[in-house]
């Protein structure tokens, strides 16, 4: 949630930053700071009004010692007509207050300065690029085809248990998730990260708080009778450990990594671009969060962007970096790198993370601060990213290693799966 001084300072400028996200945000910042006029003049009129009445409650009491009882009572008269008009006052204020409070939810985080222009995805900047595209037969399999003939991934049983999006993995396929869970998760170790085990479902202040809602409140299962949500990402769980928290700024930035389940009830297409593994409502992902001073954030950013491409460079994926631009970037997000890797077998590109930097849009719904080294209380940046997401990261390991004789797995991940190859 943008902070009601950055949109009061300079409304133009936060109107002129929306629209590179194509959002329109006359009307609405038009609204807060109407809103917050009614506030302030609503504020200032009960700050006269409990004032006044203070002070002719104290006159009273002299006015009663001095026996003046006639005059005592007309000022009661006259404290009573405060109390109501007060009152009357002090739910005008409380109504203000949530309104600019709701008003303010449905504003976009302002994108960097580093964000282009555009619309769509076709509009994203490619940054880098590695690896080698390997060239398959043309008997080369879809990952769907492979988890079948190997016996590693069964999608119809998990329609039968559950429905589609929810597969079951076995045997190698089984062992494969588990290798690569504990893969990503030592590679944050390595790097610094603390591990976290959180929980897999959350209120409603955790999604508030990290922007899921009210945003995707339609992506995300909902369980009513305890009010609780599904996360969609350990990201939500993770971030929020920070709620309502102070930290000192010599602690940051704070580095913590999470394995967990994520579940979404994205809706999607038909055909192979949802098939198999490409699209799934129960999957597994190993999240990187950090928090950190305003001044370094971007410096993590890139740190967490090139921990990312060490990993898909490990693994031997061919593998790209693009930069979001305004229009394909989440609602929250200040900045966005998306990594894909490329799918021999389905020629086509597979996003397995995004890394983001949110600048103080979450740590304002959260409340998360830090004290500086002056004492002053100031609102963290929060980041956070895949490392990695692992169905399309599964669907690209075992399209681009398959050979007549089987799946070759990749030397980095061999000692974490206890087998060098699928057959």
């Amino acid at each position: 949630m943008l902070t009601l001084k950055t949109i009061s300072e300079n409304p133009e400028a936060v109107i002129k930053k929306l629209a590179k996200k194509h959002f329109d945000g006359k009307e609405i910042i038009e609204k807060i700071l109407e809103t917050d006029r009614t506030r302030k003049k609503t504020q200032t009129a009960l700050d006269a009004g409990l004032a006044e009445s203070n002070s002719l409650s104290k006159h009273i009491g002299q006015l009663m010692k001095e026996g003046k009882k006639t005059e005592a009572d007309a000022i009661k008269n006259r404290v009573a007509e405060l109390k109501e008009e007060n009152k009357v006052l002090e739910d005008v204020l409380q109504q203000a207050e949530q309104d600019l409070h709701d008003l303010l939810t449905l504003v976009p985080n302002l994108p960097s300065d580093e964000v282009p222009e555009g619309r769509t995805a076709e509009n994203n900047v490619v940054e880098q690029t590695g690896g080698t595209i390997p060239e398959l037969g043309k008997d080369a399999l879809p990952h769907w085809d492979l988890a079948k003939k190997y016996d590693l991934i069964d999608f119809e049983l998990g329609v039968k248990i559950s429905g589609a999006g929810f597969p079951v993995y076995k045997g190698k396929g089984a062992r494969l998730q588990r290798a690569l869970i504990n893969y990503f998760l030592d590679k944050a170790r390595e790097a610094g990260y603390l591990e976290i085990q959180p929980p897999y479902a959350v209120n409603a202040a955790s999604g508030y708080g990290t922007g899921q809602l009210p945003d995707k409140e339609g992506q995300m299962y909902h369980v009513a009778i305890d009010d609780l949500y599904l996360i969609p990402t350990a990201e939500v769980p993770v971030t929020n450990i920070y709620r309502d928290v102070i930290l000192d700024e010599k602690d940051l930035p704070v580095m913590n990594a999470a394995y967990s389940a994520c579940f979404r009830r994205e809706a999607g297409s038909y055909g192979k671009d949802v098939r198999g593994l490409n699209r799934l409502h129960q999957f597994d992902k190993v999240e990187i969060v950090r928090i950190d001073r305003p001044e370094h954030s971007y410096e993590s950013l890139k740190e967490m962007v090139a921990h990312v491409r060490s990993l898909v460079e490990e693994l031997e994926l061919p593998w790209r970096i693009l930069r979001l631009c305004g229009g394909d970037m989440s609602f929250t997000s200040a900045l966005t790198f998306d990594f894909e890797v490329f799918s021999a077998a389905q020629q086509r590109w597979l996003e397995v993370s995004s890394v983001s930097n949110f600048e103080s849009y979450q740590a304002n719904r959260l409340k998360c601060r830090y004290r500086d080294a002056g004492k002053k209380i100031r609102l963290a940046h929060t980041l956070n990213g895949s490392a990695l997401a692992l169905p399309r990261i599964v669907a690209a390991l075992l399209e681009n290693n398959q050979t007549a004789e089987g799946i070759r797995i990749p030397k980095a991940l061999a000692p974490y799966a206890g087998f060098e190859f699928i057959n």
